[in-house]
């Protein structure tokens, strides 16, 4: 049986608050949290000099962005569509580097803007040197292993498509020869780990490619720093995970002569746990005695799809629609929690393969509100939008001052229908 989850930075009063100016359901984002997490990430042990960067695709309103670059965090970007994103908040192209399984068609306006380029495959880095022969870049590599939740959080080792493959290193040296490229940075990604073993040794594989360039400054190990949602998970610790990279950096500088520039590019470790989703429980119903008794909430899949893709856990907190109930109801009982989609894998409690499972919370009533933490990241940004014609969700932000300020208007039908063309 899971432990009763709390609140991460709500007050049940705020939710309430939130509730009837905003209307449910909505996403809650803490600008406190947010900024808490970039001081983290900026604390990264590092011998040499740190650039943390934020992996834009785990949650892009610009509202964010510019938190995040008010603070001194920079871009990695998985499209050219988020490099347009991250320049129209405010970050400079030096700021903003593009590590993308497809090659932008624009990818010629983006370089010559200032975009950093980090060549993510063979046909990529050949590319890119026939638009821009001597030029400098990031070469993204696939060391053979990965560290992930599932295998589908998992971006290395041979079940991963990301990156160039480290047995293929004979063939980048030869295209980089050929274009007289200069291999600035080099760069792997392993996945949602935090095994500090794992991630020594992908830092020791990726000192041995930087070995191989005499050209390269700049190491950057990307980001998959595994964030503990549920009281009973445990997140990636910085500093312990950091403590022997530094070290690593430290020896590769006395024996090559070559001090290392570190970067980092987290995106869930910033965000995950700054943002909520507050919805209302719409119905509530069982399947007898030998069955289960359900949650229906106003919000579903095409808010939060971690759960159907990963069997991904999320705090539930049952909050009372009136400060009376909330005081005197102390029971829990154990629910099922669902969606409000019309299909049966909008489940938000259940296992990988979609078996349901049950969460022990606060007896519930109907018009009561749900707040699911953990969803800052991957939610808004990853969600079957639209599906069931549901409009978009609507996204708030708590400011410094603990004031509520409405960062995405809910969307309308019309807005639904704008692209749609009749004949």
């Amino acid at each position: 049986m899971q432990s009763i989850e709390k609140l991460k930075f709500l007050t049940t009063e705020q939710v309430r608050n939130l509730a009837k100016d905003f209307g449910t359901p909505i996403f809650v984002y803490s600008q406190a949290e947010l900024e808490r997490k970039c001081d983290e990430a900026l604390a990264f042990p590092n011998a040499f000099g740190l650039t943390a960067r934020y992996a834009i695709k785990a949650n892009p309103n610009a509202n964010i962005l510019k938190i995040m670059k008010k603070k001194g965090i920079h871009i990695d970007a998985s499209s050219g569509y988020e490099v347009h994103r991250a320049l129209l908040a405010g970050f400079t192209p030096a700021e903003i580097q593009l590590t993308s399984q497809e090659e932008p068609k624009d990818l010629k306006e983006l370089v010559e803007k200032g975009i950093y380029f980090n060549a993510c495959s063979l046909k990529q880095l050949e590319n890119f040197g026939k638009m821009f022969p001597g030029h400098k870049l990031s070469i993204r590599f696939n060391p053979g292993l990965g560290s992930g939740h599932t295998k589908k959080t998992d971006v290395g080792g041979t079940t991963s498509a990301f990156g160039i493959w480290h047995e293929k290193i004979n063939e980048v040296k030869a295209l980089v020869e050929k274009y007289n490229l200069v291999v600035e940075k080099v760069h792997t990604h392993i996945g949602s780990g935090s095994d500090p073993e794992v991630w020594k040794a992908v830092a020791h594989y990726t000192l041995e490619y930087a070995e191989l360039f005499p050209t390269c400054k700049i190491v950057n190990l990307g980001g998959g720093y595994k964030v503990g949602r549920m009281a009973d998970e445990k997140s990636t610790d910085m500093q312990k995970i950091g403590a022997p990279v530094k070290e690593l950096f430290v020896e590769f500088a006395k024996k090559h002569k070559r001090e290392l520039h570190l970067e980092i590019e987290p995106g869930t470790f910033y965000v995950a746990n700054s943002g909520c989703i507050l919805a209302s429980i719409d119905d509530k119903i069982d399947t007898g005695s030998q069955g289960f008794s359900f949650l229906k909430l106003d919000t579903g899949m095409d808010s939060n799809t971690r759960p159907s893709l990963y069997g991904s856990r999320h705090p539930m907190i049952v909050v009372g629609k009136e400060e009376s109930s909330e005081a005197s109801q102390t029971a829990t009982k154990e629910y099922v929690v669902v969606g409000h989609c019309c299909e049966s894998g909008d489940v938000f409690t259940q296992k990988e393969g979609g078996e349901p499972i049950v969460r022990e919370v606060r007896e519930a009533a109907i018009g009561d509100y749900m707040v699911m933490e953990g969803a800052g990241a991957y939610c808004s940004s990853m969600s079957t939008k639209n599906y069931n014609s549901f409009p978009e969700t609507a996204e708030v932000l708590i400011d410094l001052n603990n004031k509520a300020h409405l960062i995405r208007k809910r969307q309308t039908l019309d807005q639904i229908l704008q692209n749609e063309i009749l004949l």
